[in-house]
């Protein structure tokens, strides 16, 4: 694919194949910003994907990240399925669950509002290198769709403050990508995704779960097999 030239903030960028995702940053920082320990309120999908993917071991011994776009939270887990904590995302100003064909090849400039959508679906995410020699948690390479912190950007935008703030309505303004708090991305995602990488699940906005993670229709039946032979095995 031929090389984007990207232009971001006033900075020209080469990105690499597939790299219109939008630049990461030099520095928020905050100790507010970082990973929110224990358990928060998670939505019924978001329980039942991250029950799922414990269960079924769906996530392969690698540690993992469920995106809940209509919360706009991160929920982060650790190769054991342990929760590690959650915190709040920034995502795809358009709401919708398909990436169009072909944007990542697209300059920035090119991408129409309704284009500017984090796909959902089920993510081997690696960490690889995007525009201006940056780092980025890549989630959907062909598609240019990237987990980083904040970039710098128009101030306008105000997105820290949208992070920031006490519901999800304004998490909507990013091109795609999943912007994270810094500390987030420095201290919990850099260190467990760094060497193998992992999945990230991002939940659906609109269409139904299960069309989105076919697996998820088997696990009860799975679960409750599970649960005959324990008992089977209790009375042996």
């Amino acid at each position: 694919m031929i090389p984007v030239l990207l232009a971001l903030a006033g900075l020209a960028l080469t990105a690499t194949p597939a790299g219109a995702a939008e630049t990461v940053p030099a520095a928020e920082s905050s100790q507010a910003d970082g990973v929110k320990e224990g358990e928060s309120a998670r939505s019924e999908d978001a329980a039942r994907v991250s029950e799922w993917v414990a269960a079924s071991g769906d996530h392969g011994k690698l540690p993992y990240i469920i995106i809940d776009k209509k919360a706009a939270t991160a929920f982060l887990f650790d190769a054991t399925g342990k929760s590690l904590g959650h915190a709040p995302v920034l995502i795809g100003i358009a709401p919708g669950d398909e990436a169009t064909p072909g944007i990542g090849s697209k300059n920035l400039s090119e991408i129409g509002p309704a284009e500017k959508t984090t796909p959902a679906g089920r993510f081997l995410a690696k960490f690889g290198v995007a525009a201006g020699k940056q780092q980025v948690l890549w989630v959907d390479y062909a598609t240019s769709v990237a987990l980083h912190t904040i970039p710098p950007g128009n101030p306008k935008e105000k997105r820290r403050d949208r992070m920031l703030s006490p519901t999800a309505d304004d998490n909507r303004i990013t091109f795609g990508c999943i912007n994270v708090p810094k500390l987030f991305y420095a201290k919990s995602v850099s260190p467990l995704f760094r060497k193998k990488g992992g999945y990230v699940y991002v939940l659906p906005d609109t269409k139904p779960l299960e069309a989105v993670f076919p697996r998820l229709r088997v696990q009860p039946f799975l679960n409750a097999a599970a649960a005959d032979a324990a008992r089977t095995a209790s009375t042996d």
